[in-house]
């Protein structure tokens, strides 16, 4: 009994948001301590993603698949958020490992700015390029009428998915994950509200249809963002931007546009080969990108989790590496990759025992259920390889060293995933199993180098 009431209260502390310093105590615990919120915090984020799927497909399969292409092309919006968030997190937890507070928050404020520029460009494409990024996409004709102010919303409104990347990056750089989590948790509340109110015209709300969901998700992660800002001009954290810190300080933008250019690589690598295995999917019909395209929310509802614990390895190896202490860092790392390998195995599970349960959980129709499933068991077998391979991508990312990951992601997904994908769906005319079982093969491949890179200990010495 003593232990389980020893777990919850850490649980609860975990959830209670206070600062965690991980240079000292317990590496398990201090994991645990950054890992609950953050898990919790990507666990909020994939549900944006599954809700509205959820919804959307109450409409038409053309509706789901549409959707489906409007997200691929979003993930290189995600790819930049991620990758200012990852670079700001570097920035942040190594001054906070050296016990500079003020050079934290000059960090933050800098990546805000960045973030701010980038969204821009963001928002003018989406103004007067939706209907064009559709088409190139290969959609038809229908789908562009269903879907294009989808696009269009998803794109301009891009702001709100910035920031709420960046600033939860910030605070989780200060070890302070919690206030990332609770941001989330009223977006996503109130997306779950505004979601059937905007799709189906409910009560005052004007029926938008797919668009509607668009709106519910901007206008959701908008009020998570400017609770952010609040905590961040007002709250307790060890980033507080008050005073001289809004000034624009070059030097440090540099700094994170160079730590920021590497993780941001990295993920429009990723993101870009998902796109192409997109392209490719559309050629199979529009049940079978329906299908591909549920099964991607649902493995996105169990991954983004994963991220969460793999992004505790990232503030573990700042804010050590910062505090002289090597050592410490790599055990954290490593352990933190044994607890997520755990996770990935127990989903690969489920995915391999339950696939149509879960598919159910968002549509019944019988070509969408039977593609999804088919893509759940193949995707999954590689989930154990992928827990280890995203930690310490993440550890190196968090030592500053962007470039070893984005080079590994370059080969693994445009030399190994792609070109397997295409001969295996295309040559040898597996059609889509065949781009589903290069996912598994090339991940199981780069996490293998990982391995071995991060062995090396180079990422040890990096200076930021």
């Amino acid at each position: 009994m003593s232990g389980i009431r020893a777990f919850f209260s850490l649980l609860r502390k975990a959830l209670k948001g206070d600062n965690i310093d991980t240079t000292t105590g317990k590496i398990d615990t201090v994991i645990f301590l950054l890992a609950v919120p953050m898990i919790f915090e990507m666990g909020m984020e994939s549900i944006f993603a599954l809700v509205d799927i959820i919804f959307v497909s109450r409409i038409s399969v053309e509706a789901v698949a549409v959707v489906g292409l409007t997200e691929s092309t979003l993930t290189i919006i995600y790819s930049l958020g991620f990758g200012l968030s990852m670079g700001a997190t570097a920035l942040v937890a190594r001054r906070v490992g050296e016990k500079d507070a003020k050079g934290a928050a000059e960090a933050g404020m800098q990546a805000i700015y960045l973030g701010l520029g980038l969204a821009t460009i963001v928002s003018f494409i989406g103004m007067f390029y939706s209907r064009d990024i559709l088409i190139l996409m290969g959609a038809s004709d229908s789908m562009i009428a269903i879907g294009l102010g989808y696009m269009q919303w998803m794109l301009i409104g891009n702001f709100s998915i910035m920031f709420l990347f960046l600033i939860n990056g910030i605070f989780r750089g200060a070890g302070d994950p919690a206030i990332a989590m609770k941001s989330l948790i009223l977006a996503n509340g109130i997306n779950i509200i505004l979601d059937p109110l905007f799709i189906f015209g409910i009560w005052i709300f004007p029926e938008l249809g797919v668009k509607g969901a668009a709106v519910a998700t901007t206008i959701g992660r908008s009020v998570g963002v400017l609770y952010q800002l609040y905590y961040l001009v007002n709250g307790k954290s060890v980033i507080v931007l008050k005073g001289k810190i809004w000034q624009v300080k070059t030097k440090v933008i540099k700094q994170i546009m160079v730590l920021a250019a590497g993780t941001a690589g990295q993920f429009i690598i990723a993101s870009a080969s998902w796109i192409f295995l997109m392209s490719i999917m559309s050629k199979f019909g529009e049940h079978v990108l329906a299908g591909y395209t549920t099964a991607i929310r649902i493995v996105i509802f169990t991954i983004l989790p994963a991220w969460g614990i793999s992004n505790a390895a990232a503030t573990l190896v700042g804010q050590n590496l910062g505090a002289k202490l090597p050592d410490r860092a790599e055990k954290a790392v490593w352990r933190t990759g044994y607890f997520n390998m755990i996770f990935m195995g127990i989903v690969m599970v489920l995915f391999l025992l339950i696939p149509e349960q879960l598919i159910h959980v968002i549509t019944r129709d019988a070509a969408v259920v039977k593609e999804g499933v088919l893509c759940l068991r193949i995707l999954c077998l590689g989930y154990v390889a992928y827990g280890y391979e995203m930690v310490l991508a993440n550890a190196i990312n968090g030592a500053g060293d962007t470039k070893t990951p984005t080079i590994i992601n370059f080969f693994g997904f445009w030399v190994l995933q792609i070109p397997l994908a295409y001969f295996l769906s295309t040559v040898l005319d597996l059609k889509s199993t065949g781009v589903y079982m290069a996912v598994p093969i090339s991940e199981a491949c780069m996490a293998i180098v990982f391995v071995i890179i991060f062995k090396r200990g180079k990422w040890k010495t990096q200076v930021v």
